[in-house]
């Protein structure tokens, strides 16, 4: 029951659910391109990961001074799976998670924008 609740609070905020769906189809993503994309303060996004990630609904790893996130969909328990495809199932033809995926590709393709360690 207790992953159970931690995955629906997770869920329950609109920009946890945006970048659930920013991390879909991606390898992984730095926290200054959900930064980027998200147009929010670095705390507020971080804030959002921890509470994401303590869902189990993402992974995190530290390279250098640099966080990098990705969907826990591998190794995860059928709840977080059965949560991340239902959400993407969902709201994949939104028009902010269309708007969002445009964002997120202009980031990603900014050969300018070096700031996360690349």
């Amino acid at each position: 029951m207790f992953e159970f609740m931690n995955i629906t609070k997770a869920l329950a905020d609109e920009n946890r659910i945006r970048i659930l769906m920013a991390l879909n189809g991606q390898e992984e993503l730095c926290v200054c391109q959900l930064i980027d994309m998200l147009q929010l303060a670095p705390s507020t996004v971080s804030k959002h990961l921890f509470i994401l990630r303590s869902a189990r609904l993402v992974l995190g790893r530290k390279e250098g001074r640099w966080m990098y996130y990705r969907l826990n969909a591998d190794n995860a328990s059928a709840p977080v799976k059965g949560a991340l495809k239902w959400i993407i199932q969902s709201i994949a033809e939104d028009p902010l998670v269309k708007e969002d995926q445009t964002n997120l590709t202009g980031i990603l393709s900014d050969s300018s924008i070096l700031k996360c360690g690349a």
